[in-house]
């Protein structure tokens, strides 16, 4: 088997420099974001872990002061975990919260994180369309927590990832493993755009739609992208579509122009759903 990495973040940083100063020899932390624990061993010069792997005092101490990184341990040292992805122009990072980490993308944090953390707030994407059920599509993969959910009760998921760099991100992100690991899981590689252009009709009971915010991904907001996703979608499905916040006056506006698209696309009964930051759209 091979082993998982060491990923951490000024929240697994923060406990063991306490632990320092208190004169502790040992401590449980987690080398894998908040997945699971274990014991290292606090020395004069650094921590060591189980598999023998070594980070000093000054490693530590640069892990906490970063609230926007994760990092990689590898061969006694660390490294952000960031991609500069040249298809897209846009650099990828994997942002810590205090459960599931979030992802950055040119900036952008592409999950809810105020007063929840990313997989919280999946579960709540998800809830507004349920019951889950038959072969499910979910168009943006991300750091593929949407298709792990999903694919609890779904039969089939399949999902759609653009970004190599994103697809790095949750190749090394530790609350992703299950997007790869999961065979229920299909991941497709293209521009969702093009893709869904090939799946049959009526070929999803359900539809995740969980785009980039509108200013990187204005053609999955585009009323030919939802006249595809009505096509495919399985007469009695339900699509859910993140917006954002509802409060805000940018949101409001992308609400308002996606909710007319919707219905102009054929669905029926498009309803926002504040609490999930989107809206809910039969056919």
């Amino acid at each position: 088997m091979v082993a998982c990495p060491i990923i951490l973040s000024y929240i697994q940083a923060g406990p063991l420099l306490d632990a320092r100063r208190k004169g502790l020899t040992t401590i449980d932390i987690s080398a894998d974001l908040g997945r699971t624990t274990g014991t290292v061993t606090l020395t004069g010069d650094g921590i060591i872990f189980p598999v023998g792997e070594r980070l000093a005092w000054s490693s530590i101490e640069k892990i906490c002061k970063s609230e926007i990184n994760c990092y990689l341990v590898e061969d006694n040292a660390i490294q952000p975990i960031q991609v500069f992805s040249e298809y897209t122009n846009r650099m990828c990072s994997l942002l810590p919260t205090k459960g599931a980490p979030g992802m950055l993308i040119a900036g952008f944090v592409m999950h809810r994180i105020k007063d929840t953390d990313p997989m919280q707030d999946t579960r709540s994407k998800i809830a507004a369309i349920v019951p889950i059920s038959g072969r499910v599509l979910d168009t943006a993969t991300g750091l593929g927590y949407t298709a792990i959910e999903a694919a609890r009760s779904a039969e089939e998921v399949v999902t759609i990832e653009l970004d190599p760099g994103a697809q790095a991100m949750a190749r090394l992100n530790p609350w992703s493993r299950e997007l790869f690991d999961n065979p229920k899981i299909t991941r497709i590689m293209g521009d969702a755009s093009e893709v869904v252009q090939e799946f049959a009709d009526e070929s999803f009971a359900r539809i995740i739609h969980d785009p980039p915010t509108f200013s990187l991904a204005g053609d999955l907001y585009a009323g030919a992208f939802y006249r595809q996703l009505y096509r495919i979608l399985r007469r009695g499905g339900r699509l859910y579509h993140y917006i954002g916040d509802p409060d805000s006056k940018a949101s409001g506006g992308v609400t308002r122009g996606a909710l007319r698209r919707l219905q102009e696309a054929g669905f029926t009964r498009v309803t926002r759903k504040a609490d999930a930051y989107g809206v809910v759209a039969y056919k």
